[in-house]
Order: structure tokens, then sequence, then C-alpha cells
């Protein structure tokens, strides 16, 4: 692409290791898949390097529109967002979420890679008693009986055999980012601790702990992808939101633990829980409605990225709010990347149609 440079993921070891800009955290810790690639564990050392100095701008896109919200990111505020979200759906083709979109979106972020974005994916998974496409709200928001609880998690059930189809469909399109090298912050089952989405409210060990598990067994030991770093995203804490700990599956399966914000105005509540919690790991705001304000990440400086979910600069959050957030210093856009050079600064970056 004219006029920027990419340093590949592998150099941005290289550089922490040897000294280089932005080494504030810890940078030995490794993804806690066996063998992750050398993109992903490199990602990992860059995120731990910054957390306590350094927040990564993020911006949420949506199957339907593609990246043309980075575009408007870029309009209101004169820099793009440094991390690039997407979503795997679960709709009809053609509409919001449509699951026609899936391929459009691994390619979307194989080229966004290239220009130097960081890539998380999460996915609304469907009700493993249901097929593709759905309704959201009879199916990612519907329920799952106790018994159909139960032989999901069971291996061998017919249940549990359609999970596994769902996840391998899934699978397909992960690791044509694996092959690509572009390595993956993945949200799995998001907002775990509410009670608003089939998998939530599922406690003790045969709950949302062994789901997550089965999970991270079937992308990694047995579709054998090692590009994605694990992000454990539970929601804000409030009134009928339990704990984060009640459903934490394990250090040995997170690399990254996260909060989702809309409500409660990023409450020192959640930052110090989710932090005690995660025990030197880095944390991160999976999703927020309004932009943190400069003063916040001041407060609560190791959050190393936020996430918009609505249209930039609209919906939850103001447009004078966003803009200083993204003028602030502690804030990371694309440009501020180690391994991303830009000369001219109005190069434009094509948008995917």
């Amino acid at each position: 692409m004219s006029g920027v440079a990419h340093m590949p993921y592998k150099a941005i070891l290289l550089l922490l290791l040897s000294g280089g800009q932005l080494l504030a955290g810890d940078t030995t810790r490794v993804p806690v898949t066996p063998g992750a690639s050398p993109e992903a564990a490199s990602l990992l050392r860059y995120i731990c390097s910054i957390s306590g100095t350094r927040t990564l701008a993020g911006q949420h896109c949506v199957p339907l529109v593609g990246s043309t919200r980075l575009e408007g990111v870029q309009k209101q505020t004169k820099h793009y967002p440094a991390v690039f979200g997407q979503d795997f759906g679960f709709s009809e083709p053609g509409t919001w979420d449509g699951i026609n979109y899936r391929q459009r979106i691994v390619d979307e972020a194989i080229l966004r890679n290239s220009e130097g974005f960081i890539i998380t994916i999460m996915w609304h998974a469907v009700r493993p008693v249901d097929e593709e496409p759905v309704d959201f709200q009879q199916s990612i928001q519907g329920k799952l009986s106790e018994d159909e609880w139960h032989d999901l998690v069971t291996p061998g059930t017919s249940l549990n055999d359609r999970w596994k189809t769902e996840v391998d469909v899934i699978a397909f399109f992960l690791k044509q980012l694996r092959n690509a090298n572009v390595p993956v912050l993945w949200r799995p089952y998001h907002e775990m601790n509410g009670e608003w989405f089939w998998w939530g409210k599922k406690e003790g060990d045969n709950g949302y702990k062994k789901l997550y598990r089965m999970l991270y067994d079937r992308l990694v030991r047995y579709h054998r992808l090692n590009n994605l770093l694990w992000v454990f995203d539970a929601n804000e804490l409030r009134e009928n939101v339990d704990p984060y700990a009640t459903y934490y599956p394990g250090d040995d399966v997170v690399d990254i633990l996260a909060t989702d914000v809309y409500r409660n105005g990023f409450a020192q509540r959640d930052y110090d829980e989710l932090l005690a919690l995660a025990g030197g790991k880095p944390i991160a705001l999976g999703e927020v409605g309004t932009v943190p304000t400069p003063e916040i990440l001041r407060q609560q400086p190791r959050w190393t990225w936020f996430m918009v979910w609505g249209e930039p600069g609209g919906g939850f959050q103001g447009f004078q709010s966003f803009r200083a957030i993204y003028d602030c210093d502690q804030t990371v856009t694309l440009e501020k990347l180690p391994w991303v050079t830009v000369p001219n600064p109005k190069v434009h970056y094509p948008i995917f149609r």
C-alpha cells in the first residue's frame, strides 16, 4: 500500500528484546497455546509491554459494512484505530450480521494485518440446537435446558457432535488467518457473567468453564490453531451480573482478561477486580459503549486496549470525547504502532467493498 511501511510481527519481538520503544510492562509472557505462532507470541509481548503506559484504540466493525467504520474514525479524529474488530455473524445472508460475509471478513483481516492493524474477532455463536442462520433473540439470547446443557458438555452425545460441527465451520476461517500468519485476539463466548446469552450464568465446573475449555481443545488441539490469543471477556459488574472469578476457566487457557463496559462508566471496582484476577496477565476493555476519557486512562492505566462497539463518534459516545481520547498521549493509534510508519499523514487506506 502506497505510503505505508509495515514491520512484520516477527520483528516486534526483536524490537522489544533489543530495548526498543514502548517497553514498560512484562515482555516475558508466552501464549497459552503450545507452539504458538511467532506472530501471536510477538503480539502478546507487545501488548504486555504497553501495559501500564499505553492503551490501544480499537473500533468494532460489523459483517455488513466491512471496514467502513475505520474510515469514519479517521475522518473524525485524523487517526486510524490500532485495533480492527469483527464478528463472524449468525444471521440471514445480506443482513447486518450475515453469515455470508465470513470469507470477506477473513480477506479483510488479512489485508488490514498487512497494513499494520491488530485484529480481534469474536463470534455470536448460535445455540447448538439451532441451524444457522438464526434470529438474535431466539437463538443467541435463547436458553438451553439443564438436560440440553448436560448433553452439550458431554462427549459422544448428538448435541456435543452438533456443537463440534458449528465450531469446525469457524475453524475453517480461522485456519486461513493462521496460514496467512495473522495473529488474532480471539474473544469467545463473551459476557458470560450476565444472563442474556445462552452460554451465560452457567456456574460450576460443568458450566461455562467447561464450554470454554471445550472450545480451546477443539481449536487448539484438534484444529492446530496456533495464531489465537485467548481473551476471557466478561461484562462489567452490576446487579444480576456475577463476579469475574465465577466463570474464569483458568490461567492455562487465557492470555488476556477483558470486560465490556456500557453502563457503569468505567467503575474502579471493575478495573480492580479484573486486575486482581489477571494476576499479571494483561487486561483490556473488550467492548465499550462510550470511549474512556484521558482521565480514566490515567486512573486505570493497565487497560491495554479499548474497542468501541457502535458507530465512531455517534450513538453511545459524543464527537468531542471521541476526538479527545484519540488525541490523548496515552492512546496508541495505527501510526503509533512500532511496526507501522506513515510518511504521508494524509495516506488513504483503501476500504474493502
